[in-house]
C-alpha cells in the first residue's frame, strides 16, 4: 500500500467512479480552500493533499499506474522499460519494495537508468470540466430574457505558476502541479427569451479551467421557472381565465384579457357559454429558437350578478317565463 493513500485522502473507495471522485474533490476543496480557512496551516496542507490526490485519480492513465505502483507511479514507464531490459537478468517488480534485480546482471546500470536523471512528466493539454448552476426566473423574465450576475466556484489558472504545472522534482506548492485552484468567480450571463422549466443554457468557456493549457469547460444554467398566478404554461402556449359579466356573455360585448405584456381587448359574441376558450394567436411564449411565439388561450368564466334588486328580479322572472 502506498504511503499516500489518495483514495483515503478523498474519502472514496478504490472502485469509485469518475463522478464520485469529482464530487468528493469539490466537496473537500470548498471545505479546505485557503480563502475559507485563512491562516489555517493544517487545512492548507490538507488542501494540497486533496489537489494532489485528485490530479492523479482523475486521470485514467495516472490512476492505472498509481493502482499498480503506488507512490512510485510516476516512474511506471521507467520500471516497464527496465523490466524489459532486465528480463534476461531475472528482474521483477516486487510491489512494495520497488524493482528487484535478483542480484544478477548489470543491476547498477539499470538502477542508474531509472534514477540517475530526472525527467519531467508528460503534461498533455486537457479540457476543463463543465459546471452546472441552477437559476430561477419568473415567467415574465422567461418571456423577455434576463441577466444575472453569478458567483461561481470554479477551477481557475493558478496565479503562482500561471497554470504551467511542474515536474516531478518541483511541484507548485499552491496547486500541487495541477495548474489550477478552486476560486470564486463573478460572471454576468444572459438568459435568452423562451426558456422553460429544465432548460439548459450553455455559456461557452465559462466552466473550469483546462489543465496544462487545455481549453475551459462550459457553464450550463439549469433553469427553473417560478409558478405564475395568472398564467399556466404548456410548452410555448399560455392559458388563463377571464371573468365575463353575465349580461356581456348573454348579449355580447368587450372584455379585457391579460397577457404577459399587458391587457388586450377581446370581443365576446352574444350567447357565449361558460367555459368557452378563445385563442389569441401569437400572444404566448417566444420559442427558444427565436422563431415566433406560442398562443394564449383565454377561458371564459361567467360572473353571475349578485344582490339583485326587485326590478332586476322581476325582469329576470319575465325572461324566464318566455323562454
Amino acid at each position: 500500500m502506498a504511503d499516500k493513500d489518495y483514495y483515503s485522502i478523498l474519502g472514496v473507495a478504490r472502485s469509485a467512479s469518475d463522478k464520485e471522485l469529482k464530487q468528493a474533490y469539490r466537496r473537500l476543496a470548498r471545505k479546505l480552500h485557503p480563502d475559507v480557512n485563512p491562516a489555517d496551516k493544517k487545512a492548507e496542507e490538507q488542501f494540497k493533499k486533496v489537489n494532489e490526490a485528485y490530479e492523479v485519480l482523475s486521470d485514467k492513465d495516472k490512476r492505472g499506474k498509481y493502482d499498480q505502483y503506488g507512490d512510485n507511479w510516476q516512474h511506471a514507464d521507467q520500471y516497464a522499460r527496465a523490466g524489459a531490459a532486465g528480463n534476461g537478468a531475472g528482474g521483477t517488480w516486487s510491489g512494495s519494495s520497488g524493482f528487484d534485480f535478483g542480484g544478477v546482471g548489470d543491476a547498477e546500470g539499470i538502477f542508474d537508468s531509472l534514477f540517475g536523471r530526472r525527467r519531467s512528466t508528460s503534461r498533455r493539454p486537457r479540457r476543463g470540466t463543465d459546471v452546472d448552476h441552477p437559476t430561477e426566473v419568473t415567467l415574465e423574465e422567461a418571456y423577455r430574457g434576463a441577466a444575472r450576475l453569478l458567483s461561481l466556484q470554479v477551477d481557475e489558472v493558478c496565479e503562482k505558476c500561471k497554470g504551467a504545472g511542474s515536474s516531478i522534482s518541483g511541484r507548485c506548492s499552491a496547486c500541487m502541479g495541477t495548474g489550477t485552484n478552486v476560486t470564486v468567480k463573478k460572471i454576468e450571463i444572459t438568459i435568452p427569451p423562451g426558456v422553460s422549466d429544465g432548460s439548459r443554457v450553455k455559456i461557452t468557456g465559462a466552466g473550469n479551467t483546462g489543465y496544462w493549457g487545455g481549453p475551459k469547460g462550459d457553464l450550463y444554467l439549469i433553469v427553473s421557472v417560478r409558478p405564475n398566478d395568472k398564467f399556466q404554461r404548456e410548452g410555448n402556449n399560455l392559458h388563463t381565465e377571464i371573468p365575463v359579466p353575465f349580461l356581456t356573455a348573454l348579449l355580447g360585448g368587450e372584455v379585457e384579457v391579460p397577457t404577459i405584456t399587458g391587457k388586450v381587448a377581446l370581443k365576446v359574441p352574444a350567447e357565449t357559454q361558460n367555459g368557452r376558450v378563445f385563442r389569441l394567436a401569437g400572444m404566448g411564449m417566444p420559442h427558444l429558437s427565436g422563431a415566433g411565439k406560442g398562443d394564449l388561450y383565454a377561458k371564459v368564466s361567467v360572473v353571475l350578478p349578485a344582490k339583485l334588486n326587485d326590478k332586476q328580479k322581476q325582469l329576470l322572472e319575465e325572461l324566464q317565463a318566455i323562454t
